[in-house]
């Protein structure tokens, strides 16, 4: 008789096919674990797809997804307390249904908590695995102040109530610390990008002219506005192109109606390889993050995602996800600052249109998928979850 397989239950508000870090990151260690647990992803419908359980697998193992709707708002993303709840309060009773020796649960802090209970009334270890520090998030959004209080208070019950902690960097682990985790608890996993689907042999889109482009979430603490007012002082003929989601879009629209019209395309959510194509065409990727708001700590994975496929990286602000940019040489990395932002652009432009770029494409995709290969990620977290099987969730 074959001995049962442990299980494993992942709440996740995002997984594929929706193109984020975040569902990146779980469907990597969904399928690490695949090779010695049976796995069940509780997630919710993504746009245009059916809710019925699927399955996928790799060469590991089999992952079974279950979806459930969720509140979404007119750009289809999951983001604002009801949209929150409307996720978090249906997966508790499905963590209650799911059979489970352990728990991993991805942020925000009220599906932690969630997870939390249900871990609690199981009798099972959770496993959180935040991505970043969301107490951070809304100070940088400027929250109120209970606001801010119930999210510090949210997110540090979470970490004190967790068996294990995910940790992405060095610079979260030191903020999940200040907010009451135990060194003990957190597993460094790094972060990365798959590389399998974003990679130097992915086929570049043809577009009618030059472009940069921006894939992912815009927000207030990325502020992407800076590259349509850059743009809008650069002497050449090129083009912006947004693809993805966020609070700042409509902001962004105005932005460029008003100062580079025609010249800002938005393509909206795409697929990982829609987006691997127009990453993949693109004389450079541009990545932001606004220093001095409380996310100077980020590393985004928009710089992986382009390294990893050869195109140079255009990173504006703090000095943490800058240093990625300068250890690989992947491309340019200046101050949050119009002028010297649109200097960069003329010169990425200038080494695409010379063979510069093509010439470092190769380099630059293997530096990635050397040191931040997200299946390398994803192993490491799912040893970190497998030294938590077995064990009691700590007390609530």
């Amino acid at each position: 008789m074959r001995e049962r397989r442990p299980t494993v239950a992942i709440a996740t508000r995002l997984y594929p096919p929706e193109a984020t870090a975040a569902s990146f990151r779980m469907r990597a260690i969904a399928d690490a674990l695949s090779e010695d647990h049976d796995v069940t992803v509780l997630t919710t419908i993504p746009p245009h797809v059916a809710g019925a359980p699927t399955m996928h697998a790799d060469e590991r193992g089999a992952v079974t997804v279950r979806r459930a709707p969720a509140l979404r708002d007119r750009s289809g993303a999951i983001r604002g307390y009801f949209q929150y709840l409307s996720f978090d309060i249906p997966v508790f009773f499905r963590l209650l249904a799911t059979r489970a020796d352990v728990i991993v649960a991805e942020a925000p802090p009220t599906t932690g908590l969630v997870a939390l209970v249900a871990a609690w009334v199981k009798r099972k270890p959770l496993v959180y695995y935040p991505g970043d520090v969301w107490t951070d998030g809304v100070i940088a959004m400027g929250a109120s102040k209970p606001v801010i209080a119930i999210m510090r208070w949210l997110e540090s019950r979470v970490l004190r109530g967790s068996r294990r902690i995910l940790s992405v960097s060095p610079e979260v682990t030191q903020r999940l610390i200040a907010l009451g985790a135990e060194d003990a608890q957190i597993t460094e996993v790094g972060n990365g990008i798959d590389t399998r689907v974003f990679s130097a042999e992915a086929e570049p889109q043809d577009a009618e002219r030059p472009y940069f482009v921006y894939t992912g979430t815009m927000s207030e603490w990325q502020e992407p506005g800076i590259f349509i007012r850059a743009l809008a002082l650069l002497d050449h003929d090129v083009d912006i192109r947004f693809f993805g989601q966020g609070s700042a879009e409509a902001g962004l629209r105005a932005l460029a109606a008003e100062l580079a019209p025609d010249r800002v395309h938005f393509g909206g959510v795409v697929s990982p390889a829609e987006s691997a194509s127009w990453i993949r065409g693109a004389a450079a990727a541009l990545v932001s993050i606004v220093p001095g708001i409380g996310y100077d700590f980020a590393r985004p994975t928009k710089t992986y995602a382009a390294g990893a496929c050869g195109t140079p990286v255009l990173f504006a602000g703090a000095a943490t996800g800058g240093q990625v940019v300068r250890d690989g040489a992947l491309g340019e990395s200046v101050d949050f600052v119009t002028e010297q932002v649109s200097a960069a652009m003329g010169r990425l432009i200038e080494q695409a249109q010379s063979g510069h770029t093509d010439q470092l494409r190769q380099t630059r995709a293997s530096w990635i998928d050397e040191n931040y290969s997200l299946a390398a990620a994803g192993d490491r977290a799912a040893r970190a979850v497998r030294a938590a099987t077995g064990t009691t969730t700590r007390g609530i």
